[in-house]
């Protein structure tokens, strides 16, 4: 059975930093880009980050670009987001989630991503 499960998330001062990680375990997504998505009350789950499957190619959403940095450890099956200079509006629960297709790029749309995480809560305070 495939499971992404997130961590890392928390409370934290307008500012501050927060690192999540996502373990992968069921089948190994070395392969396959892997993202980052959020949903704050009241609103659609909307991209966050993106890599590509060599850890090469990376896509942001404005809203965070320069902000936070995605990477990813194939050989642990894990893939991480570094949040720095956190705002209020970055509270939302957040998603990590792997594209089923292989060796290709960044994946932007939500719908190229099958595998799905239960979600970290990420609460920043102003």
């Amino acid at each position: 059975q495939v499971q992404l499960v997130e961590s890392g998330g928390g409370l934290v001062q307008a500012g501050g930093s927060l690192s999540l990680s996502c373990a992968a375990s069921g089948r190994t997504f070395s392969s396959n880009t892997m993202g980052w998505f959020r949903q704050a009350p009241g609103k659609e789950r909307e991209f966050v980050a993106a890599i590509s499957w060599t850890g090469v190619n990376t896509h942001y959403a404005d809203s965070v670009k320069g902000r936070f940095t995605i990477s990813r450890d194939n050989a642990k099956n894990t893939v991480y987001l570094q949040m720095n200079s956190l705002k209020p509006d970055d509270t939302a629960v957040y998603y990590c989630a792997a594209d089923p297709r292989t060796f290709r790029t960044a994946s932007v749309p939500r719908s190229d991503y099958m595998y799905w995480g239960q979600g970290t809560q990420v609460t920043v305070s102003s």
